[in-house]
């Protein structure tokens, strides 16, 4: 797997997750809810970068 699709990918899935509470309606971005979110999302984007790899070549 190339390292540069997974950390990519991390950061992008990581940066969604961090913001999904805040598209509900929380106040701050780096409150508890965003933290477990954004790690959430990066695990997420681990997966999804393995995915790539493997469809991709």
């Amino acid at each position: 797997m190339n390292k540069m699709i997974l950390y990519i990918s991390m950061t992008v899935f990581g940066g969604i997750g961090g913001y999904i509470p805040v598209l509900f309606g929380d106040t701050s971005f780096l409150s508890g809810w965003s933290i477990l979110t954004s790690t959430i999302g990066a695990v997420f984007g681990v997966f999804a970068a393995k995915w790539a790899s493997d469809y991709l070549g």
